[in-house]
């Protein structure tokens, strides 16, 4: 840890911004962590964990138990300030977002305002936000210069997105190369020597405007090709065609690598990011916007398959495995399997048994074990992969209809 960097100020401790809090913590450097919620701030400051990702709840204990972790409601003086809050998207009925769906960057702005009182010269403000292109020059750079501060001069500014996959997070914080783009040269060489003090990997230097291109690509990169399964899987409903059989036999090809069809796309990135570069160029990206809208559709085909499943039974029973995102994790934002259950569940179709496992309980349904929905249900319909989901065989369910939107069941 160099003498430049001592106390960073970590503004949001959700699923990046308290991992990344609590790494720094361990490696020696003084964090104050910023959180909206109050029980947040107090379950860190108690040494927990408000949130599943493997081994953060001992990396959190023993950065509050050695001092160098705090969490509060309000920002501090630092030497870093690092922005790691949600950016959403919010429907738009403007003539200029021809998608509907327009960035809602308000988390980035008000976490900005926030530390602004007390940005010093010499301070390093870095954006890990997944945003669009602009975002850091346009939002991060114009409201501190906005508020008398001479960005990129004796204050420097840099965009260095997160490049993590939900459950090895602390490992690929450390070990994932990371790529890193200020808002001018000095801006960039600052923030390059922040990272290489605790990332393994390569630390790419580059500018902030392409930083934030790098990763809307790596995610829209995905999102194109998942919407392609997604498609063929559809197709292969309709001729009775087994989806992952064509996909095993098609990927022996030596340049062929089709990914797994699913109930849809989630979570925080991919089903987001690929938006943000549709609404800032919106008549150059049809092939992006299309895949956006072929996986934004899929669960819809799901519930369509369910109801016509359950249109066998007088009252079904339906067994609703996995709520999340992704496999293994409790991260439900923007789960296409959280959809379709809450839509069948609006509609009233059949009886749902939910489970999900990586819950103790939820708001909104009740849960129930694994063993239990499926003893009960006269339609399987598993829509995460799960550990816990990957050893039911297909015989042992007897003349229960199984629907498999992740080719688990075999």
């Amino acid at each position: 840890m160099s003498e430049k960097f001592k106390k960073i100020c970590v503004m949001g401790l959700g699923y990046i911004g308290l991992p990344t809090a609590s790494l720094l913590g361990t490696k020696g450097y003084e964090v104050h962590g910023v959180d909206v919620s109050q029980d947040v701030v107090d379950t860190i400051n108690d040494g927990r964990i408000h949130i599943v990702e493997p081994d953060l709840d001992i990396m959190v204990k023993s950065a509050v138990q050695a001092g160098n972790l705090t969490a509060s409601l309000e920002p501090c003086e630092a030497d870093i300030f690092v922005i790691a809050v949600p950016t959403p998207f919010k429907q738009s009925v403007a003539a200029d977002h021809v998608s509907g769906k327009q960035p809602d960057l308000s988390y980035i702005e008000q976490a900005t305002e926030k530390i602004s009182p007390f940005v010093k010269p010499g301070n390093l403000v870095i954006l890990e936000s997944t945003s669009p292109v602009g975002t850091t020059d346009e939002v991060v750079a114009t409201l501190l210069k906005k508020n008398g501060h001479s960005v990129g001069e004796d204050v420097f500014v840099a965009h260095c997105p997160e490049r993590v996959l939900p459950g090895r997070i602390l490992i690929e914080l450390v070990e994932n190369d990371r790529v890193v783009g200020g808002i001018n040269e000095v801006s960039t060489q600052v923030a390059v020597e922040f990272y290489e003090e605790f990332v393994r990997g390569d630390v790419l230097a580059t500018t902030a405007k392409t930083a934030e291109m790098v990763k809307l690509t790596e995610n829209s990169s995905r999102d194109v090709q998942i919407a392609f399964a997604n498609e063929l899987s559809m197709i292969c409903e309709t001729e009775s065609i087994n989806t992952w059989e064509v996909i095993e036999l098609a990927n022996r090809h030596p340049r062929v690598n089709i990914l797994n069809p699913g109930p849809g796309v989630g979570g925080h990135c991919i089903a987001v990011d690929p938006w943000f570069i549709v609404d800032r160029s919106p008549s150059i990206s049809p092939l992006i916007r299309t895949a956006r809208e072929v996986n934004d559709t899929k669960p819809q085909w799901v519930i369509e398959r369910v109801k016509k499943c359950a249109d066998k039974f007088k009252n079904p029973v339906i067994a609703c495995l996995g709520l999340a995102f992704k496999a293994d994790v409790d991260d439900l934002r923007e789960s296409p399997a959280f959809d379709i259950v809450k839509q069948l569940q609006e509609e009233a179709i059949g009886e749902l048994l939910i489970c999900e496992p990586n819950l103790k309980s939820h708001k909104e349904f009740d849960l129930v074990s694994v063993e239990e929905a499926i003893d009960k249900a006269d339609i399987i319909m598993l829509l995460v992969d799960h550990k816990k989901f990957k050893n039911f065989k297909a015989v042992e369910l007897g003349e229960k209809i199984v629907i498999d939107t992740r080719g688990v069941i075999k």
